[in-house]
């Protein structure tokens, strides 16, 4: 596994250690992390602040031909707000580490051109599945089901 998704992961960790969801993403250019974040909806009262949205906050203000040219690293497949992102900005690659537990908007991605990466990291997915047997109703809200 790449340092990149090594980031990323750790970046999960550290949500749940936080309290929060284990979802950790990393924007790279060039083979630079420009940002990286995690899931912090439940640590900062946010509606929005899910991994990959957080990763590209952290990274603050950017010109179009950077996001253009980055990757985005994600520890789980982005939802439909994060893949919008993707979309809007035009990122053109997402590697993602695992969509067992939730299988977002890849085929909305793909189909706009977005390459996919999968890696089906097992210990991602043991990660996810214990947090949403463990907090179904904080997984529940995080997704946008009662």
């Amino acid at each position: 596994m790449d340092e990149f998704m090594q980031l990323a992961i750790a970046e999960a960790q550290q949500g749940l250690a936080e309290g929060g969801l284990p979802i950790g993403s990393v924007l790279v250019h060039k083979g630079k992390v420009l940002g990286q974040g995690h899931n912090r909806r439940i640590q900062q009262e946010s509606t929005i602040l899910h991994g990959e949205m957080d990763a590209l906050e952290n990274a603050g203000r950017l010109p179009a031909s950077v996001y253009k040219d980055s990757v985005l690293y994600t520890t789980l497949s982005p939802c439909a707000m994060c893949s919008g992102t993707i979309l809007l900005y035009g990122i053109p690659k997402v590697v993602i580490a695992e969509n067992q537990n939730f299988l977002g908007e890849e085929a909305l991605l793909v189909s706009r051109g977005v390459e996919i990466e999968q890696l089906n990291d097992q210990s991602c997915i043991n990660m996810m599945a214990d947090f949403i047997a463990n907090n179904p109703k904080l997984w529940h809200e995080d997704i946008g089901e009662d």
